[in-house]
């Protein structure tokens, strides 16, 4: 062994490990001040160009004028194409009146506050792809997905389905919890099995904890359960870090029937007596099933005594258009009941 191999072994990868931390702490804070110094110089000439246009001082040649100039007196400056210049423009027009959601603009990338931007038909849209990017931390490819996903009409449309226990010992579940989940990913069959969907699900991961969210950390599978003399396996476990509690995930590849609520109940219960720490809250189950009828659930959850919830599985994305005209119908009806009030 060489005199350095020997000082390596010697101080640790423990104390070498907190240098490499300090040094990605110091990156990550360089690259977030130069994204925000970038976004506001962006916004400052997109409010500039907005003023301008606005006043009938420019014509829209003007900004391909002033495109051509930077490009022939800043050759290494790049991003400021016409195309750019009136993005920067609509940037600014979409955001100047809201300082609430302004704010937090600073905390994406360009990219992904082009593509919120692009793909957003209603301000409320705009606000919720923003605010659930930064707490996500998704990534554009990510982003992207969601938008093909459909997620805010789906949240919108039908927020998830939870019992009234939840809500009480969970109050912020709601903003945690979907009504579906969409694993196209995971490229199952139409006609597949339990263990299939349960497989694919280990197998994508990494994958499955981005659909369901950051917070979630994975425990375990066939997570065994003994009661008695009696041994159980429990699909999935988690655990969620904001509602510090343990997540109980039970797969069901047909169509939600309300006894299968009682075995969850069952492992919840278990859960806590035999597994949740001191410092943790009561475990939540979710049943995620191919189907489920909503007046069902609805019934079914009305009398549970356990913070559970009843949730579908989608192996396609969601047809956009129809729910986006879903969302659509949804609006005029909350306007029509605003005026008759």
């Amino acid at each position: 062994m060489t005199k350095v191999s020997k000082i390596q072994e010697s101080t640790g990868h423990q104390e070498f490990a907190e240098v490499v931390q300090l040094i990605d702490a110091a990156r990550q804070h360089a690259y977030q001040a130069v994204n925000t110094a970038l976004i506001e110089l962006y916004w400052q000439i997109g409010a500039y160009i907005s003023r301008k246009l606005q006043a009938a001082e420019w014509g829209d040649g003007v900004v391909d004028a002033l495109a051509n100039h930077l490009a022939a007196t800043q050759p290494n400056l790049t991003g400021f194409t016409r195309r750019n210049l009136f993005r920067m423009r609509q940037f600014y027009d979409a955001y100047q009146h809201d300082q609430i959601v302004s704010a937090l603009l600073t905390q994406l990338p360009w990219t992904h506050n082009l593509t919120i931007l692009s793909r957003s038909k209603h301000p409320e849209e705009r606000e919720f792809y923003i605010k659930m990017a930064i707490k996500e931390k998704w990534s554009s490819r990510e982003l992207e997905r969601q938008f093909k996903a459909a997620l805010f009409e789906r949240m919108v449309l039908n927020p998830a389905k939870v019992s009234a226990v939840l809500t009480q010992t969970h109050p912020e579940a709601l903003s945690v919890f979907k009504d579906s989940y969409v694993i196209d990913f995971l490229n199952l069959q139409e006609h597949h099995s339990e263990a299939d969907l349960h497989h694919s699900l280990l197998a994508k991961l990494k994958h499955f904890l981005l659909e369901l969210g950051r917070d979630f950390c994975f425990v375990g599978s066939e997570f065994p359960i003994q009661v008695g003399t009696q041994d159980f396996a429990l699909d999935l476990l988690f655990f969620h870090r904001g509602l510090n509690a343990l997540v109980a995930i039970e797969l069901k590849v047909d169509r939600f029937e309300p006894e299968h609520l009682g075995k969850l109940n069952f492992y919840l219960e278990a859960l806590d007596r035999d597994h949740r720490k001191s410092h943790e809250n009561p475990a939540i189950g979710v049943l995620l099933c191919a189907s489920k009828d909503d007046e069902v659930v609805e019934y079914a959850l009305s009398r549970s005594l356990s913070p559970a919830m009843i949730a579908e599985y989608q192996t396609q994305l969601p047809d956009k258009k129809l729910l986006q005209a879903k969302l659509h119908e949804f609006y005029l009806l909350n306007i029509a009941q605003g005026e008759a009030l």
